[in-house]
């Protein structure tokens, strides 16, 4: 039992300790140019954060595993603090986490959807790029806005194609939609009137 106090006492004062590091700004007031080159980015904010609920994840299944800590007269209230503040923290950095995701996830769609053409394409199709890039120049210049009637884009794909397989505006979505119907007539180029022999 008092191996199990002293593991306890031992693991919430590194867990503080951890917080207080995170937490605690500089004595000293930085110029801007320094505050500015040292604020970390989304992915650094995620990961810290995803640290720390991994820290307090840990701490309360330690405090659950080992309840007769929580029952002993003498630990119980500052166990049970320790608990309830822990899963409180956890709360609150799923939020962080699940909002600094969002952000990520809106960051490098737009990244994506600003790549140019050829990188779009060769992101898209890997091995094959070389293939659809010599159809894409063929069918339409490389051009997302080309149209030629109803076939629109890189690809040059008609409504009833576009209907199945998607489209968009980026070169990114149009080569996911070209690839879609690529992958769908067996990853064969014959749909395509700039097939890859004739390419």
């Amino acid at each position: 039992m008092r191996a199990l106090l002293v593991g306890l006492l031992a693991f919430i004062l590194v867990t503080q300790a951890a917080a207080a590091a995170m937490q605690d700004p500089s004595a000293t007031t930085p110029r801007k140019a320094s505050v500015a080159k040292r604020t970390p980015t989304v992915n650094q904010q995620l990961e810290r954060k995803l640290v720390a609920i991994r820290k307090y994840r840990g701490a309360i299944r330690f405090l659950k595993t080992h309840r007769a800590l929580l029952s002993s007269s003498d630990r119980h209230v500052a166990a049970g603090s320790k608990l309830a503040y822990a899963e409180r923290r956890v709360r609150q950095l799923e939020k962080t986490i699940a909002t600094l995701r969002s952000k990520v996830r809106a960051r490098d769609g737009q990244h994506l959807a600003a790549m140019p053409p050829k990188a779009a394409i060769c992101s898209v199709f890997g091995s094959r790029c070389e293939e659809a890039v010599a159809v894409a120049r063929c069918e339409s210049k490389l051009s997302t806005t080309a149209q030629n009637g109803q076939y629109l884009g890189l690809f040059q794909m008609g409504s009833y194609e576009r209907q199945l397989f998607g489209h968009g505006s980026s070169a990114r979505e149009q080569a996911v939609a070209a690839h879609r119907y690529f992958v769908r007539s067996g990853r064969d180029w014959s749909p395509w009137s700039c097939g890859w022999a004739a390419a």
